[in-house]
C-alpha cells in the first residue's frame, strides 16, 4: 500500500463517520434551510480543513488526487459542504505555495488550529470589470481598515477569516479579514434556487481591521489557482452524479407498482429502466474520473511551481478543468432530469426531494459560464492562444460589449 494510499485511508477512517451524519440530515436541512453550523464544526473538528497540510504540519498530507476523492465522497453526503471550503481551499494552497516567511508559519499554525478561511472576492453592485468598490485604506494611527460591500461570500457565515478581494489605490490586492470583529457583518441573503445552504450571502465591511501584513498584491497568488476552485466546483458535481445513481437505484428496488405498458412485471427488471440507471451510472464514472484528470494537472502544476515547466503545467491544469467544466455541465443535470424517467409521479413529491439534485447540480454549473470556456478551448485548439485564467465580473463601460443601450 502506497504512501498516499494510506494517508487516504486514515483520512476517511477519520471522515466517513461524520459523512454519514452529514448525509443523513441533508433533505431536513434543505427543506427547513438550516445552515449546516454543526455539520462544518464536525468536519472542522475532523480535520477536513487541513487534508492538505503536510503531516509535520499537523495535517493529513493528501495530494490533489486524493483530496478530490474525498470531496467527492463529501459532496454525495450534502453537496452544499464542499462548497462552503471552497475559499478555504483555495487558500491553503497560496499558503502551501509560498516561499518560507513568519507569515507562512503563522498561517500553517492557523490552519493546523482548524481556523476556517471563507471567500469575498464577488460583488453585485455598479463597480466596472476589474475593480472593486471594496476598498483597503491607512488610518491615521497607520493601521489598515476596509470598507465595502461583497455578495457571494460562500463560506465566509462559518469562518474565522474571509479572504477578500480590494482596491488599493486603483490596484486590486486581497486582504485576509478576522470575521468575528466590530464591523464585520454577514448575511446569510443567498436565494438562489439550489445550494442553498452555502453561506453565499453579503458581507458588509465597515472600519473592519485588517493586518498590514494580510494585504497582499492579487498577483502574488499561486498561477493554478482558478484550475483549484474549479476542481471544488466540479468535485461537487460529481458528488451529486454519484447521488443522483445512489438515490435512483434504491427508489427502483423499492418500487413495487409498475405500469400496464411497461416492459415487466417488477420495475427492477425493466430493461427500458435499467438502461436508464445505466446511463445514470456511466455519468457518475465519468464525472469521477473527469474530476480525478484535473486533480492530477494540478498537482502536477503544484508540483513542478518555480521551474521552467511551471508555464505549461498550468495551461495544462487551467485547459484539464475547462474542458471538465463543459462536459460536466451537461452531463450532471441532465441526469438529475433523467433519473425522473425510471419513476413514477410519485416521485416528484416534495419529500422525495429528489428535485435538490437538478437545481444544485445547475446552480454549481452557472459558475463561471462555461460557454466562455468553451470558446477559449476553441481559440486555443485552432489558433494556439492561451486563454485568459483570471477573470472578473461587474458593469462595463463600452456599449459594444453588450450590444445594447440603457
Amino acid at each position: 500500500m502506497g504512501e498516499q494510499t494510506q494517508r487516504l485511508a486514515a483520512a476517511r477512517e477519520r471522515l466517513r463517520p461524520v459523512f454519514a451524519k452529514i448525509a443523513a440530515g441533508t433533505i431536513a436541512r434543505e427543506k427547513h434551510r438550516e445552515l449546516p453550523f454543526a455539520e462544518v464544526a464536525a468536519l472542522r473538528e475532523a480535520g477536513f480543513g487541513r487534508l492538505r497540510l503536510p503531516t509535520e504540519h499537523g495535517g493529513f498530507g493528501l495530494d490533489w488526487p486524493s483530496f478530490a476523492e474525498v470531496l467527492i465522497e463529501l459532496a454525495a453526503a450534502d453537496s452544499n459542504l464542499p462548497q462552503i471550503f471552497r475559499g478555504h481551499i483555495a487558500y491553503v494552497e497560496h499558503v502551501l505555495a509560498a516561499t518560507s516567511s513568519e507569515r507562512r508559519s503563522r498561517w500553517l499554525d492557523r490552519i493546523a488550529d482548524d481556523e476556517l478561511i471563507g471567500n469575498a472576492w464577488s460583488e453585485n453592485g455598479s463597480a466596472t470589470v476589474g475593480t472593486n468598490a471594496t476598498r483597503v485604506s491607512r488610518r491615521p494611527d497607520g493601521t489598515w481598515r476596509v470598507d465595502g460591500r461583497k455578495f457571494y461570500t460562500t463560506g465566509s457565515i462559518f469562518a474565522e477569516w474571509i479572504d477578500a478581494t480590494v482596491d488599493l489605490d486603483g490596484e486590486t490586492v486581497t486582504a485576509l479579514i478576522r470575521r468575528h470583529q466590530d464591523g464585520v457583518e454577514i448575511s446569510d441573503d443567498w436565494d438562489g434556487f439550489g445550494q442553498p445552504l452555502t453561506g453565499t450571502g453579503t458581507a458588509v465591511f465597515t472600519d473592519a481591521s485588517v493586518d498590514a501584513e494580510d494585504v497582499e498584491p492579487f498577483t502574488s497568488r499561486y498561477p493554478y489557482q482558478t484550475a483549484v476552485y474549479q476542481l471544488t466546483l466540479l468535485s461537487v458535481l460529481a458528488g451529486i452524479a454519484a447521488a443522483i445513481e445512489r438515490d435512483t437505484v434504491v427508489q427502483v428496488r423499492a418500487r413495487t407498482r409498475t405500469y400496464s405498458h411497461g416492459s415487466a412485471n417488477r420495475v427492477a427488471d425493466d430493461p427500458q429502466v435499467l438502461q436508464i440507471v445505466g446511463e445514470l451510472s456511466a455519468t457518475n464514472a465519468t464525472a469521477r474520473a473527469l474530476v480525478l484528470d484535473v486533480a492530477r494537472a494540478v498537482q502536477h502544476a503544484a508540483d513542478v511551481l518555480g521551474t521552467p515547466a511551471t508555464e505549461d503545467a498550468v495551461v495544462a491544469a487551467e485547459l484539464r478543468s475547462s474542458q471538465a467544466q463543459i462536459v460536466l455541465t451537461d452531463l450532471v443535470p441532465r441526469a438529475a432530469s433523467r433519473l425522473f424517467d425510471t419513476l413514477g409521479a410519485s416521485a416528484v413529491r416534495s419529500g422525495t426531494a429528489l428535485d435538490r439534485h437538478w437545481r444544485n447540480a445547475r446552480t454549481v454549473a452557472s459558475h463561471n459560464p462555461w460557454i466562455f470556456k468553451a470558446r477559449q478551448l476553441g481559440d486555443h485548439a485552432v489558433n494556439g492562444r492561451t486563454p485568459e485564467f483570471v477573470w472578473a465580473v461587474g458593469e462595463s463601460t463600452s456599449v459594444a460589449v453588450s450590444g445594447l443601450s440603457r
